[in-house]
């Protein structure tokens, strides 16, 4: 149990390299570049959505004029 806590200490006190600093780095931009990733997609289908939404608002007014001429 002793020699368990003495290598926990070892780990949490060694410096930490500058490769372990870079990738901790790297890991952190590509979750970033996911994340906005996602939010492009997202926003994408937003813009699709109110696309076809003015469309079809286009076509209603288009008849309501059509039925009051």
């Amino acid at each position: 149990m002793m020699e368990k806590m003495v290598e926990l200490y070892k780990r949490v006190m060694r410096r930490v390299t500058l490769v372990e600093i870079t990738q901790e780095e790297l890991r952190m931009a590509q979750l970033e570049k996911l994340k906005a990733e996602s939010a492009a997609d997202y926003a994408k289908s937003v813009v699709a959505y109110n696309e076809a939404r003015i469309a079809r608002l286009n076509k209603r007014i288009s008849e309501y004029k059509a039925e009051e001429a």
